[in-house]
């Protein structure tokens, strides 16, 4: 893909309205030195230089969605509590509306709290809550998000499921059916230990391990080059069969990423990174991406091109990131 055409893709995605339903977290980084080992334990002592927040889980795919020039209309529960009121002042900062984000007094936010020394994370801390969320509260966002749809409010709907108790099958279906009726765009970021199995999705972005477990396939390890791994692409066929979405991306990690499309050889797309440092929330980058681009007319393999280049320019970054618009026709200009 040339500049030019790639340049016409970003500029028709501007504007474009996506609706995310999911898991809302907080990302909470402590960043710090570690010079010395604990007297108490054998552990390293960080001493502490500042703190950060940041959005996390589906709230990171809003924020690269709006990085990338599209707008976001999110669906998600938070606690009553500090850690809910700084996402929803995130939210705030980033041009988010948050009118459809529902604080619930009975539950705490999802947190995920890293340590990090130097650019090396030493631990993560995990403040969350997985029960399913009440029927009412479900009711609410479903039916809000439905409502939303049949007033052609939105172009995309993004599922964006880390198992934190905000989707089920019956929701994602309810959504899904509401979407295909109007011939949105509707894409999920899957989780293993739910295997929703909703038919006719435009785009699944599992990556491979997520990949082998929704088809029930003890891992194997990666053969390359990728083209010759037979038992991913027995995978590739099973979601295919599965679940019917137009299309499957699997996130390979240092391999890139393989596109699946019905009737079409699958589409190997090497990855662009030049230093991996971070690899959480990359996920969230290539839905966001993938999506934005379709929005802006691109086919399938130009949408996974920029996804690609999204990708490796947000696992050079350390903590949670996205991707703003300039950097990626960086990425665009520098390769082409």
């Amino acid at each position: 893909m040339d500049m030019d055409r790639f340049s016409n893709i970003i500029k028709a995605a501007g504007g474009r309205k996506i609706a995310v339903i999911g898991d809302l977290m907080l990302d909470v980084y402590v960043w710090g030195r570690a010079n010395r080992i604990s007297q108490e334990a054998p552990v390293p002592v960080v001493q502490v230089r500042k703190q950060t927040q940041t959005l996390g889980g589906a709230s990171n795919v809003m924020r690269n969605i709006v990085s990338l020039g599209g707008s976001v209309i999110p669906f998600g529960v938070v606690g009553n509590d500090e850690a809910g009121k700084k996402l929803l002042s995130l939210f705030g900062e980033h041009g988010i509306d948050s009118d459809f984000v529902i604080s619930d007094p009975g539950r705490s936010t999802t947190q995920k709290q890293r340590v990090i020394a130097g650019t090396q994370q030493l631990v993560r801390i995990d403040y969350e809550n997985i029960e399913p969320v009440s029927d009412s509260i479900r009711s609410k966002l479903t039916e809000g998000l439905i409502g939303t749809i049949e007033r052609d409010e939105v172009h995309a709907v993004i599922f964006e499921d880390y198992a934190k108790g905000v989707l089920n099958k019956e929701s994602v279906d309810a959504i899904n059916r509401a979407s295909l009726k109007k011939g949105l765009i509707t894409a999920l970021d899957p989780h293993p230990s739910q295997p929703f199995e909703v038919r006719e999705l435009t785009l699944m972005t599992p990556n491979r391990q997520e990949a082998f477990a929704l088809s029930g396939t003890y891992h194997k390890e990666p053969v390359r080059p990728v083209l010759k791994d037979a038992t991913l692409m027995e995978v590739a066929d099973k979601i295919m069969k599965n679940w019917n979405p137009r299309y499957l991306l699997i996130t390979l990690g240092a391999e890139g990423m393989a596109l699946y499309e019905k009737g079409r050889e699958c589409l190997v797309v090497p990855t662009r990174a030049r230093e991996v440092f971070d690899v959480s929330g990359a996920g969230d980058t290539v839905i966001a991406s993938f999506v934005m681009a379709l929005l802006g007319g691109a086919e399938p393999a130009e949408a996974a091109e920029i996804s690609n280049h999204a990708a490796g320019v947000v696992v050079g970054k350390i903590g949670t990131a996205s991707i703003a618009v300039d950097e990626l026709c960086q990425s665009f200009f520098e390769r082409s």
